[in-house]
């Protein structure tokens, strides 16, 4: 019965933590507006309140290029760990369950031969790799949550074994070690020796979550760091696209002098963040409901888009998400060439209980951002293209969505 219980808790918090981490594939098919119906009041949840708006926010860009080799590092590993985990998971059950079925013996060769679990392993990096893929705080927390219940499963899964094999599994098991090789597990031992077992898979849970939910708010604060953003006064602004970098620092100021903008801004005298993308820059919807195009869920591309996330790190890296759509609409990407200086700035009024002295201040974990307006122009002229007044919320609503 109590292995019956854990397997049934283990498999419930799994389940639980992939259809979260996996929301970043939920979300642009077409099944999101019934997925949010019944997660969406849970992050708003979360969000309301300043002791755990932290867990709906994100730790590393998703809508912006990384800025520097680190951020752009990471975000390679994230895909290497999730296809990397998923392919040795896969490799590992299929030698389990041969064993189990044709041999009647515990599986002890290929990654077995040094440790007893690869399968909780692999398990845990792809998790891993889907938290960075779709960085949200939530994510990283089930994740320490996931890793500890492999850990009183694998214990559990041990005393069966030993039960059933006696002295042959005891001697498999004083050559391997549980999750990394013998050799590692002996070393940290001789660290943590004066404490019962007990409290060493304590500690060791301990720093785990330590590690991990304290590096996604160093990376956090890491990125926000190294946001390349322009500043004047109550206004901050960002540029999706490094290049774009030097539109803002030479045409931004002339921008929002234009009387249209000028007027707009002046009805409220809070601090303002743009954001700068190209026009048909396909991930707009995460900042403002622009238009029905950019509702990824109602497109046709999941699988495409997807698939380019994931396996293909260095276009998206190089390229932006441009390069991942051509076809969005009729003036999609192809068009880029002849709109070459065009570009579209979306404005959204920043509520934060912090400093915002600092521009970083407008990307505070307790900001609070509402969209305002959009403009469309020719950045080297200086001529208005359009302007439309926007309502509260994104392309999904007033599902809490990345900052960066």
């Amino acid at each position: 019965m109590l292995m019956s219980k854990s397997q049934r808790l283990l498999s419930g918090v799994v389940v639980l933590y992939f259809i979260i981490a996996l929301e970043v594939l939920i979300m642009i098919s077409p099944f999101a507006v019934f997925f949010y119906a019944a997660f969406n009041p849970f992050l708003l949840f979360l969000a309301k309140w300043t002791a755990t708006r932290w867990l709906a926010d994100f730790f590393l860009p998703h809508m912006v290029l990384p800025p520097g080799p680190i951020l752009k590092s990471v975000r390679i590993a994230g895909s290497v760990l999730f296809v990397g985990g998923a392919i040795v998971f896969l490799v590992c059950a299929g030698q389990v369950y041969f064993n189990k079925l044709f041999r009647r013996v515990p599986a002890a060769g290929g990654l077995y031969r040094w440790i007893r679990h690869p399968q909780y392993v692999a398990l845990a990096a792809t998790g891993l790799g889907l938290a960075i893929l779709w960085p949200r705080f939530l994510t990283i927390v089930l994740w320490t949550v996931m890793v500890g219940l492999y850990y009183v499963l694998a214990r559990d899964e041990e005393r069966r074994m030993v039960a059933q094999f006696g002295d042959v599994y005891r001697t498999y098991m004083a050559r391997t070690g549980m999750f990394v090789p013998r050799m590692f597990e002996r070393a940290a031992g001789s660290v943590t020796r004066p404490l019962s077992p007990a409290l060493r898979a304590i500690a060791g849970l301990g720093l785990v979550a330590f590690l991990a939910v304290g590096g996604a708010f160093a990376l956090r604060a890491y990125t926000v760091a190294k946001l390349p953003l322009w500043s004047s006064g109550r206004v901050v602004a960002l540029a999706i696209l490094p290049g774009d970098a030097m539109m803002l620092e030479h045409r931004l100021a002339d921008l929002l002098e234009l009387p249209e903008v000028k007027d707009r801004l002046a009805q409220d005298p809070g601090p303002v963040l743009v954001y700068l993308v190209p026009k048909n820059y396909v991930m707009q919807g995460m900042i403002a409901d622009t238009d029905p195009r950019f509702r990824l869920y109602e497109q046709h591309h999941s699988l495409m888009m997807i698939s380019d996330w994931i396996f293909h790190p260095f276009r998206h890296l190089e390229g932006g998400h441009m390069m991942m759509h051509h076809d969005m609409g009729n003036d999609a990407a192809h068009d880029a060439p002849m709109d070459a200086t065009v570009r579209r700035l979306i404005f959204l009024n920043v509520k934060t209980a912090g400093d915002t002295s600092a521009p970083a201040g407008l990307f505070a974990i307790n900001a609070e951002r509402t969209p305002r307006f959009f403009i469309d122009a020719d950045i080297h002229n200086l001529q208005l293209l359009d302007i439309q007044d926007l309502g509260p919320g994104t392309g999904w609503g007033l599902v809490p969505t990345p900052m960066f």
